[in-house]
């Protein structure tokens, strides 16, 4: 035990001597004598060697001796990180920072935004709701029959484990869990992500982004919905677009109709993009049919409607100038740095 006290008087003697240069040397100190594999370790390892009527007195001493290995390293590190806050005062903030790119935001998200903010001025309330929809909300309490071509398996992304299940085809299925909260009147415009099954190619894309739009209340009218529109087209396209409505059938509206503008490329006299016609079609719309409003618990006998819906992807697509639907999807940095700023 004499040879051990030795051992620990000198080796006390090292810690309470040492100080450290920088943390390359305290992390060499602290693996020394506390590292697993460390001298303080070893030396109580012989406690097993020590005789019995001398382990009280052998223990009280290499706890001191491990208190005092850990207060030197706790004293050092202090010190060290005081110096290196101190080398950090020294640094010159006045000199020029480190350059960081400008990001933008999504052109589909500018689009968005500048819908959502158009219609908040006729006083429309933004509405969301889950993109994994079931059948009721997404098809049947829209009208839709069972053997409606919107359902087919080609159309619609369904959950293998439940068919009954789906990814929305539509934001129409937040149009009805607002309906069915039957807090009349309702004005509110529902943007979100929808999923379809087509095939990806310049002007389609398997999941894409709707606004849609609707109006409940008593006596709302056709004339009501086209004067909504007219004026949400001559805000996003300018007071010289064209308008004209066309004949149409949806399910969930009667009478409906298709909304074109005069095509902004080509000024109304033809081109590729507008397929030679001079007009494009920017959304479809109609008055709310009474079976709809009947499914939500609404009376169609006291209150009317309308409802509207338009892709985002397809009114980016003419403001900016672009030509493939893919670009949105696939976060090239070159595409979307051109839209830092807007």
């Amino acid at each position: 035990m004499e040879e051990i006290l030795s051992q620990v008087k000198a080796y006390s003697e090292e810690i309470t001597s040492f100080t450290a240069s920088d943390a390359d040397s305290l992390e060499q100190f602290r693996i020394r004598f506390l590292g697993v594999k460390g001298i303080v370790k070893a030396m109580m390892g012989e406690m097993k060697n020590v005789p019995v009527d001398q382990k009280k007195e052998f223990g009280q001493t290499m706890n001191g001796f491990k208190q005092l290995a850990e207060e030197k390293f706790a004293t050092e590190k202090e010190r060290i990180d005081l110096m290196g806050a101190g080398a950090a005062e020294q640094i010159d903030f006045t000199l020029p920072g480190t350059p960081l790119p400008t990001g933008s935001r999504h052109p589909v998200t500018l689009m968005r935004n500048r819908i959502v903010e158009i219609f908040q001025r006729l006083s429309f309330t933004v509405a969301e709701g889950p993109e994994i929809e079931d059948d009721w909300h997404n098809f049947t309490a829209l009208n839709l029959d069972e053997n409606h071509p919107a359902r087919d398996m080609q159309d619609t992304f369904y959950l293998s484990t439940d068919p009954a299940i789906l990814l929305r085809t539509h934001t129409s299925n937040v149009q009805i869990r607002e309906m069915e909260k039957q807090q009349l009147p309702i004005r509110i415009i529902c943007p979100g992500r929808v999923y379809r099954n087509e095939t990806i190619s310049a002007r389609s894309h398997c999941f894409f982004h709707q606004v849609e739009g609707l109006y409940i209340d008593e006596n709302v009218s056709f004339a009501d919905l086209k004067q909504t529109l007219y004026f949400f087209v001559r805000e996003m396209f300018g007071e010289d677009v064209k308008v004209r409505f066309r004949p149409s059938y949806f399910p969930f509206t009667e009478p409906s109709a298709e909304m074109d503008i005069s095509c902004m490329l080509c000024k109304g006299d033809g081109c590729a993009v507008c397929k030679r016609t001079g007009w494009l079609e920017i959304l479809g719309c109609g008055m709310v049919h009474p079976n709809v409003l009947k499914n939500c618990g609404i009376d169609p006998e006291k209150y009317t409607g309308f409802a509207f819906g338009m892709g985002v992807e397809r009114p980016a697509l003419l403001k900016y100038g672009i030509t493939d639907i893919r670009l949105f999807s696939e976060n090239d940095v070159r595409f979307l740095e051109q839209f830092s700023g807007i």
